[in-house]
């Protein structure tokens, strides 16, 4: 198998001030293409250690590819480190400057400054990579180690302008210059059991498993994803061999599968309900819109999500979703009570088929004796019937949040298949 590594370049990355979604993406699309990703890495701008990345990255794969520090600023050192790298010069590509300076004076209808001209300089020792829609070239270079020929593609740091880079032309150009094996996944998701439990029930299946097939635990959200991999030089006959595994393996994980393809909780339940032509609201008031964020995130949810009630307050939770004064003075907000008379108020104003309601203590601070940090009510149901669920969760405020979505549209999508 051919084997990458991944160097992002930023002082920004090491800080945490911007998330490295770059090199996940470009795994997952090396992976898809049958490139093995061996390491990630990221480096701040600094000279040397960016210098010590490549040294020891080509000790070990074949291919390294590279992304930020391309800019027009100071900061930006990548491209003349780069040059100095593989002992070349800068020169001006007079295809890079026509696409700036189109970019720059018809597109953008900015002035073409000299700054951005010296972005078309480039190593005379590069070929160009395009970059469709930015100013910073591609740039890909080539080593001979030991006899062997490493390759190395520098890319923007902008997520967009990498995205379109490695899909409409570097995982072609690797494809083109090695012969990569055949790498397929299926995954299934679980709920309702943990982790360990799992493994216990898996013990036979794992230790009969063919050797190029492997099996990983991949624990979100009070869910378990088993994600089978296997890999082969024979598409057909790989395919065939992970489909005949994952067939046993929803069988014994049958009591306990969610859904038998890799997608996220809120899209299972979208897919059901489009299925059943159903509809859903929410009345949130402990995630504050973030199912509602969720669920809007999915490209045609329009055909079965109407709409959210975020109410936060008590003022709010009367007002909007009429929860009885009486009911928040004897109960206290995050009760089952509330939970299902925010459901109801949700279902009365909105008039879907179904609704979910959440009210909880997220954290760091709120937290009672008798309902501490994480205390989460989630209540689901439809005109008919209203069932609701106390759960406890332990972590920081951002992962209760996620939490109580997860566990909301589980707890909705069990209720559904359960008056079926």
């Amino acid at each position: 198998m051919i084997n990458a590594s991944i160097i992002t370049i930023g002082d920004e990355l090491l800080i945490g001030q911007v998330i490295d979604t770059n090199s996940a993406f470009i795994a997952q699309e090396m992976n898809k293409a049958g490139f093995a990703i061996k390491n990630r890495i990221a480096v701040g701008d600094d000279y040397d250690d960016i210098c010590n990345a490549l040294n020891e990255a080509k000790k070990h794969t074949d291919i390294i590819l590279i992304t930020g520090g391309l800019g027009p600023t100071a900061d930006d050192i990548t491209k003349p480190l780069l040059c100095n790298y593989f002992g070349g010069k800068m020169i001006l590509n007079k295809e890079v400057y026509n696409h700036i300076k189109h970019l720059f004076e018809d597109i953008l209808k900015r002035p073409f400054t000299d700054r951005n001209k010296k972005q078309a300089e480039v190593p005379d020792v590069c070929s160009i990579v395009p970059n469709e829609i930015g100013t910073a070239p591609g740039m890909l270079f080539t080593q001979q180690i030991d006899g062997i020929e490493k390759t190395f593609i520098s890319m923007p740091g902008v997520p967009q302008e990498m995205k379109l880079m490695v899909t409409n032309t570097v995982i072609d150009l690797l494809k083109n210059k090695y012969k990569t094996d055949f790498i397929a996944h299926r995954t299934l998701l679980t709920s309702g059991i943990g982790e360990s439990t799992i493994a216990d029930m898996l013990i036979d299946f794992e230790s009969n498993l063919p050797p190029k097939i492997s099996m990983a635990y991949l624990p979100n959200y009070g869910q378990v994803r088993l994600r089978l991999t296997a890999t082969s030089n024979n598409e057909i006959e790989n395919n065939t061999a992970i489909d005949l595994q994952f067939e046993t393996l929803q069988k014994i994980m049958q009591e306990h599968l969610v859904s038998n393809t890799d997608e996220p909780m809120e899209v299972i339940l979208g897919k059901l309900l489009q299925q059943r032509n159903e509809t859903l609201c929410t009345a949130e008031s402990c995630t504050g819109g973030y199912m509602a964020h969720l669920i809007t995130s999915i490209p045609g949810s329009s055909a079965f999500y109407d709409g959210s009630v975020i109410s936060y307050s008590y003022k709010a939770k009367e007002d909007l979703l009429q929860v009885k004064n009486e009911t928040l003075k004897t109960y206290g907000a995050v009760s089952e009570e509330v939970v299902k008379e925010m459901a109801q108020g949700a279902l009365k104003q909105i008039g879907t088929t179904y609704a979910i309601a959440v009210s909880g203590i997220m954290g760091p601070d709120g937290g009672m004796q008798d309902k501490p940090v994480g205390t989460v009510w989630v209540c689901v149901g439809n005109k008919e019937n209203l069932i609701a669920q106390k759960f406890k969760f332990r972590y920081d405020r951002q992962l209760n949040i996620k939490l109580t979505a997860a566990n909301a549209f589980d707890l909705l999508r069990k209720f559904i298949l359960d008056k079926s």
